[in-house]
């Protein structure tokens, strides 16, 4: 009798750490089950670990735990299991037993003739997952591609102020020539931020043919002033304009499946799409500016009420939707010429697994030695904004130790407001530092927040050990 096996592909919007962590987590929990597996990784440098077709074609079932597009379609015929990338770290035992038992939905064979068709017609819509859930896999998956152009870019542009804020003006004293190249580079980098999220939207929902209708989208809206929020509508509007155009072209005679690819999915995808943006774009202009005013006038009059509304964003799932939803906003403000927000955003989401580093350096008594290790080694997470770390101890103790997450990043972020601090990159954690606008009084807020953090999270942890022990001498 052969060996059970699973084949299993983990994605993160950010690709850094939930991605790896889930894998781990697979991995770690087919071989406690006694089964094979082989996990591949959608990170940030790409695909990892590719699953073969005659993996997947031997594979007695599949693990998906993803929050990104990760070419579900490869898997037709076989019984998927489908969660979010967090389930697949905090309940991977339950989800290799789910396998095992033969749990999941079956992806339905399609019989189209044509590859992109059939990746259009099977598409994930045709599964029972919620309708919530696909539209933050769509969103995520736009992200995550987004996420490189306007760290690259924003770096560039932060750099290029060393030479001084208006270095990029030739009619400026400050004027400098590398500096200007620079600015440039690092603005053309930014400038892509709308299209390429648009464009990653409509690839997840259309596969290939969304893609260059999605990107069309979202030059038109840039250009039209919407902002990220025109870029998301573009993205989803391409990519279900094409996902029904399939179905209206499916009856075409084969002869004509490469018209349809080349010619018209392309051609009447950005003609459709086009228009609808343009039609909405002075509507959402005038949106996407009230919405920037309304965040900007709690910025500069009420900082402890957007330091909270931050603070507990971030850290209360830990790089789940919520979290994201802060982590986005703050992208896209400071690809408009706001650096103020995202100073916030860093500072809150920099601060979880630092609580838990000071929580363990401060009472390691009272945690064993792989919590011990974890939370020193979330020092150095948290240093370069990786909020990830946290995470294991929230999934032991999630009523203690979120709302104790949750108060330090909004120490966090309160003070961070309060002092002015500006941070022209969306990530990088510390080692930014030499391009932010009160970098010292920056980590000052980031400590204050985390060592409050951690002192709390220690005595509560202190005192339900003693709890605990009080009752076993009881007994």
């Amino acid at each position: 009798m052969s060996k059970f096996t699973i084949v299993a592909a983990t994605g993160c919007p950010t690709g850094i750490a939930h991605t790896y962590m889930a894998q781990e987590a697979l991995e770690q929990a087919a071989k406690k089950a006694g089964i094979q597996i082989k996990v591949e990784t959608h990170g940030q440098i790409g695909v990892e670990n590719a699953l073969t077709t005659q993996e997947i074609k031997d594979a007695d079932a599949v693990i998906i735990a993803a929050d990104k597009d990760v070419h579900a379609e490869r898997f037709e015929g076989k019984r998927i299991i489908d969660v979010s990338v967090s389930k697949g770290i905090k309940d991977a035992d339950n989800l290799i037993q789910d396998a095992i038992n033969g749990k999941g939905k079956l992806r339905v064979v399609t019989n189209q003739s044509n590859e992109n068709e059939k990746n259009l017609i099977s598409e994930k819509e045709s599964d029972k997952t919620s309708i919530g859930r696909l539209i933050y896999k769509h969103l995520m998956n736009g992200v995550s591609h987004m996420l490189p152009f306007v760290v690259s870019g924003g770096v560039l542009v932060a750099i290029s102020f060393l030479w001084g804020i208006f270095s990029a003006d030739p009619t400026n004293a400050q004027y400098n020539e590398f500096a200007a190249t620079l600015n440039q580079i690092g603005g053309l980098a930014m400038g892509l931020m709308v299209p390429i999220l648009s464009a990653y939207i409509a690839e997840s929902i259309a596969q290939r043919p969304g893609l260059v209708v999605g990107f069309v989208g979202g030059l038109v809206a840039n250009n039209g002033g919407t902002g990220f929020l025109g870029g998301i509508i573009s993205g989803f509007i391409a990519g279900y304009t094409i996902f029904l155009l399939s179905k209206v072209l499916k009856g075409m005679p084969k002869s004509l499946d490469g018209l349809k690819a080349i010619f018209l999915y392309p051609v009447i995808g950005v003609f459709v799409t086009g228009l609808l943006m343009v039609a909405i774009s002075q509507p959402m202009e005038a949106v996407n500016v009230g919405m920037m005013d309304f965040l900007a006038g709690f910025q500069n009059s009420n900082p402890i009420v957007l330091g909270l509304i931050v603070g507990c964003m971030s850290a209360f799932d830990m790089g789940g939707p919520i979290n994201k939803a802060a982590y986005v906003t703050g992208t896209a403000l400071l690809a408009q010429g706001n650096p103020y927000f995202m100073a916030g955003v860093s500072a809150a989401c920099i601060a979880p697994p630092l609580i838990t580093g000071f929580s363990v350096l401060f009472f390691g008594k009272y945690y064993d030695k792989e919590e011990r290790n974890s939370g020193l080694v979330n020092f150095i997470l948290g240093s370069t904004h990786i909020t990830e770390g946290a995470i294991p101890f929230a999934a032991k103790d999630p009523l203690r130790v979120i709302p104790t997450l949750m108060l330090g990043s909004s120490i966090a972020a309160i003070l961070t407001y309060m002092f002015k601090v500006q941070v022209p990159a969306p990530h990088g954690g510390f080692l930014v530092l030499p391009v932010v606008t009160n970098g010292l009084l920056w980590v000052v807020a980031i400590l204050v927040g985390s060592i409050i953090g951690g002192l709390v999270l220690g005595m509560l942890r202190k005192y339900s050990m003693e709890k605990s022990q009080s009752k076993v001498e009881k007994i």
